[in-house]
């Protein structure tokens, strides 16, 4: 009998309510949702059981969402890890100086939607980038 692939999203916070929202927005039947409250042990985990894609917290412990992405790419350029794609959870419009210099996939500026979320990682998990714009200034017509 033919099993679907289940997904597997890996998600690092220490915040119970992002954790619940993370995986209300994105577990189903056939994706699974592993959670991590500590940023230390991401690499750990990767390495045993590469995730489909890491969904991290800014601000995870003594370990955030930057770090971790960092983490994550200096292990793969030494050829130690696989590339796993980093979808970066920002507190406010200015973490995006951050992020765009973290190494991340994409990144979501809170609060969650869980619209744009699913958009998100699906675009990640096909192997894409998804940068929320939704900080940016709306234009108005006679700007553009």
């Amino acid at each position: 009998m033919y099993a679907p692939k289940v997904t597997d999203i890996l998600v690092v916070a220490d915040a119970p309510t992002v954790l619940a929202e993370v995986r209300s927005a994105l577990e189903s039947d056939d994706i699974e949702i592993r959670e991590l409250r500590s940023g230390a042990d991401v690499r750990d985990e990767v390495e045993a059981e590469p995730p489909d894609l890491v969904v991290t917290d800014l601000q995870v412990g003594s370990m955030g969402g930057v770090a971790i992405c960092h983490d994550l790419r200096l292990e793969e350029s030494g050829r130690r890890q696989v590339h796993v794609p980093v979808l970066l959870l920002l507190d406010r419009r200015a973490d995006v100086f951050i992020a765009r210099h973290s190494g991340a996939d994409g990144w979501l500026v809170k609060p969650l939607d869980p619209l744009r979320l699913r958009k998100a990682a699906k675009a990640l998990l096909d192997g894409g980038s998804y940068f929320d714009e939704s900080y940016k200034p709306v234009l108005l017509a006679s700007e553009k």
